[in-house]
């Protein structure tokens, strides 16, 4: 990993432990209301607020990883966080428009023959495939280079265009009418809330960690050899 690289991963990595720790506070909330009726407008809230949390997550790292060894600084993760904030924000606004607006039940799935809920998430799903899709193919590609050279950050690349594509086929048997489409879309919807945060976990931060606590190992050793704490071993 080049010096430039490094230092734009180190600030993208501690925004990206902040937006975990802000997932990890709602997401449980997110689960208590979800089988309670009475709470229909919450729901739809904190719904919008979660999912609109992962999605910053989501094309953060996306636009991380297409800026790839470009990157550097504060400019750089300036420049991620506008065009993640311009999606989010667009994406939230579409989706309060048709909750609050319309009454389109987005966020509850019992009623699966909603045909512009079920348009809204094809089209979320087809862009985010799409995205990953891209990458992807500019990983076999010419233009393979201008991406990090990482093999985790494929493996994750992969693992969401496979989670995605599932759930685009699991919207489109919906739309169609096909009740097994609801179970798969659902399926997608609990490994995305549940694997999601530790796939980031895996992919980006254990190995910054490590190599921190490293870091921080070899200060430490530094400063007792400098201080004389060693000098014995070599008399």
């Amino acid at each position: 990993m080049n010096p430039k690289f490094h230092f734009h991963f180190v600030y993208i990595v501690h925004c990206l432990y902040l937006l975990c720790k802000y997932e990890t506070y709602f997401f449980p909330k997110w689960q208590a209301w979800q089988c309670m009726p009475d709470r229909a407008f919450s729901w739809n809230v904190l719904s919008l607020f979660t999912k609109s949390g992962m999605l910053f997550l989501e094309v953060s790292l996306i636009a991380f990883l297409l800026q790839g060894n470009d990157a550097s600084g504060f400019e750089s993760l300036a420049r991620t966080f506008v065009i993640s904030g311009a999606v989010v924000a667009a994406d939230a606004l579409l989706k309060t428009i048709y909750v609050f607006g319309f009454g389109v039940p987005l966020f509850i799935d019992a009623d699966q023959g909603t045909g512009g809920k079920w348009g809204l998430w094809i089209l979320h799903k087809l862009v985010l495939t799409g995205v990953y899709g891209l990458i992807v193919f500019m990983h076999h590609s010419r233009w393979r280079n201008r991406l990090p050279a990482k093999p985790a950050y494929y493996n994750y690349v992969c693992a969401m265009l496979l989670l995605n594509g599932v759930s685009l086929f699991g919207c489109f048997l919906v739309a169609s009418g096909a009740g097994f489409g609801l179970w798969l879309y659902n399926l997608t919807i609990v490994c995305y809330h549940s694997l999601y945060l530790p796939l980031l976990y895996v992919t980006f931060l254990a190995d910054f960690f490590q190599e921190e606590d490293m870091l921080l190992e070899s200060v430490y050793y530094s400063e007792m050899k400098d201080a004389g704490f060693f000098d014995a071993d070599w008399d």
